[in-house]
């Protein structure tokens, strides 16, 4: 159960780290788990992104321990997802691999799975659009029929040449019952490869054209990324710690705060920095919302 301090000061997001801390002293998602609540953060991203590898037991476990803890969880699948594979024997592996994560993390208590919708190939990007929507309709019909209760997240991803830039993600989130985004500010940065992207005006356009297709409740159920990064004019090259990267993460929180954005940020820094800069993040945030708000809020419990 949650001390009640932090029952007090609840935030409408809830940040924490994708992957375990580093901070853990064992390994194990249940001991990540309760170390992210020792850390004072409230969500763990379980990165599952080589394979989906964990009995039912195990997500049972998981389960009972994020609830104990009062800890959020999303689940990172498999890297290898495409929609948009090439050959049946491929795109069969694919559905599998996110069939799997959904599964198995709805069993471990986790509500969105979290995936890299695939690549253009060189092909018309509404082409592939549309392939996308109609497998994401044939998974998520699947996912119905067996009672598995999660939101399918296709991630905005940092090249060019990769199918998931804003406007995709967000309209396949419109168009298909059952998913949502997962916006990576930092790979929309990327994405630009211009250093643009990465201002007060920029992310608030990007909030509103989330709010103009899936509406007020579409904001109060996002789920983000953020770090820091480097990139080159074709996009993504590797995650920074925020002292590394030029991300003005501070105009980003505020555009958060006056939107009125609620749901989870999940902090993807290269360790060991995703621990600090999730509580950077943290720390931020609620300080430019006490700001907002005209007082610090007080820290006597009454």
């Amino acid at each position: 159960m949650a001390d009640s301090k932090n029952v007090k000061t609840a935030d409408a997001l809830r940040f924490g780290t994708v992957g375990s801390p580093s901070t853990a002293l064992q390994s194990g998602t249940p001991a990540a788990i309760a170390n992210i609540r020792q850390l004072g953060l409230d969500h763990l991203e379980i990165a599952w992104v080589q394979s989906v590898r964990v009995s039912d037991e195990t997500c049972a476990e998981i389960k009972a321990t994020a609830e104990k803890h009062g800890v959020s969880l999303s689940i990172h699948a498999p890297y290898y997802i495409n929609l948009n594979s090439q050959t049946a024997e491929l795109m069969a592996k694919s559905d599998e691999r996110l069939l799997a994560a959904a599964r198995k993390g709805f069993l471990a208590g986790a509500r969105d799975i979290i995936f890299h919708p695939g690549s253009y190939h060189s092909q018309p990007p509404e082409q592939v659009y549309e392939r996308a929507r109609e497998k994401l309709l044939e998974l998520t019909g699947i996912l119905r029929e067996e009672k598995v209760d999660v939101l399918l997240r296709p991630e905005t991803m940092g090249k060019s040449a990769m199918f998931g830039n804003l406007d995709e993600v967000v309209q396949l989130s419109k168009d298909v019952p059952g998913v949502a985004p997962c916006i990576d500010w930092a790979h929309l940065h990327a994405r630009a490869g211009d250093g643009t992207f990465n201002s007060y005006d920029e992310f608030a356009d990007a909030l509103s054209r989330v709010k103009a297709r899936l509406g007020d409740e579409g904001l109060k159920r996002l789920h983000f990324h953020i770090s820091g990064i480097a990139y080159t004019p074709k996009g993504e090259k590797a995650h920074l710690p925020l002292n590394e990267a030029d991300l003005r993460y501070r105009e980003l929180l505020q555009a958060f705060l006056d939107f009125g954005v609620a749901g989870t940020a999940a902090i993807e820094a290269p360790e060991p920095f995703h621990v600090a800069d999730a509580l950077t993040f943290q720390a931020t945030y609620r300080r430019l919302r006490d700001v907002d708000q005209g007082s610090a809020e007080d820290s006597d419990d009454e």
